[in-house]
């Protein structure tokens, strides 16, 4: 006899699993599925690492977003037990200004408006207290409550988490010939939409191929260092956390990328642009060796704005995405919109609807 579902939710990242989670909470019977694993090395929620931070400029609705899923975080890390390496790790986030800096003084209103703790800190305290350069940044916010997820472990503890309270999971391609009996679906496929839906999202949803790099430490290494985040320069840095090294990453949109066959090997042009930086910022890892490196993809929205829809042809089928470089701590959030929305209980927020979505990119929310 076929089972039968309230939701089928259809991919496992980060955004998946929290939905799956959350309409469980919510009383749902709920089958989640996923062609590779949760936190597989081609997913968007694959990998070490990710920041959570509350600096949106002036983007309120995302710092009160990840101001509420950092609480959902670390209620489910105390939830689920402690690992190994503890799956949040309150490093603080440090985000790098300059002397006219509209977007970094937004932050500073901003989180002023939700009541977040910060410090403003002048160029040469961030040289003395983190042996980091600040060079033209001539001063920065430290958000000390701020800090970095560990992706890979915490999506497959989410879900696990879930599976424990009843979610049924199972690995499997999803195609046209798949058959789930579920009332709603959710199709929660990252940078795997514009295959799913071409004709609907083929030209609004862009997977950009994104390299990661991790530089080796002098014994001691940088104790204290907070991440951290140059936005003039689309720059981001997080602390050697499990001894994998110092993550060094530009934020930059690369080119177009295929999850499923693209080759996941750096190029000597990322390694050198991310040397010459680091020559700038951090001059002592600049000639450091690169232990590891990681090609993921970013699965952006024209502005970078999520996409948390209704199928328009079919009114029982959901869109979750455009993750776009930024999504990953959201999580939380975003499985309870999506709950909410899917009981009839909340309230749609217009930025996240596809009639927004255009087809030239302008990013605008990072």
């Amino acid at each position: 006899m076929t089972k039968t579902y309230d939701v089928a939710v259809i991919g496992a990242g980060v955004f998946g699993a929290w939905t799956a989670y959350s309409l469980r909470r919510a009383g749902a019977k709920v089958v989640l599925v996923d062609a590779y694993g949760p936190g597989n090395s081609r997913a968007s929620s694959g990998g070490e690492s990710r920041m959570i931070r509350l600096g949106y400029g002036a983007d309120e609705i995302y710092t009160r977003f990840a101001q509420r899923s950092l609480e959902s975080w670390k209620q489910m890390f105390a939830e689920i037990g402690p690992h190994a390496v503890p799956l949040f790790q309150n490093t603080g986030i440090l985000w790098l200004a300059r002397d006219q800096d509209p977007y970094c003084e937004a932050i500073l209103s901003t989180l002023q408006t939700v009541g977040a703790r910060f410090e403003k800190l002048a160029g040469d305290e961030i040289m003395r207290r983190y042996a980091i350069h600040p060079g033209e940044a001539t001063w920065g916010i430290l958000e000390p409550d701020s800090g970095v997820l560990m992706a890979r472990r915490a999506v497959q503890a989410i879900v696990a988490r879930a599976c424990e309270m009843g979610v049924d999971y199972t690995q499997a391609r999803f195609s046209a010939d798949t058959r789930i009996d579920a009332d709603q679906s959710v199709f929660a496929c990252g940078p795997w939409l514009p295959k799913l839906f071409p004709e609907l999202l083929g030209e609004l949803i862009h997977v950009t191929r994104q390299e990661v790099f991790f530089f080796g430490e002098s014994p001691g290494g940088y104790p204290g260092l907070p991440a951290w985040i140059d936005f003039h320069d689309l720059v981001y840095g997080v602390p050697n956390l499990d001894g994998r090294g110092f993550k060094l990453a530009i934020d930059k949109h690369g080119p177009k990328f295929d999850p499923d066959i693209g080759e996941r090997v750096v190029s000597e042009e990322g390694l050198a642009a991310a040397r010459l930086y680091l020559a700038r910022r951090m001059p002592l890892l600049s000639d450091k060796p690169v232990l590891e490196t990681r090609v993921c993809q970013y699965e952006n929205t024209w502005n970078g704005d999520f996409l948390i829809d209704r199928h328009p042809e079919r009114d029982n089928v959901w869109i979750v995405g455009g993750g776009s470089g930024h999504g990953f701590k959201h999580g939380p959030a975003v499985g309870e919109y999506v709950a909410a929305m899917i009981a009839g209980t909340g309230a749609p927020e217009p930025r996240f609807s596809l009639a927004t979505k255009q087809r030239v990119q302008s990013r605008q929310v990072y």
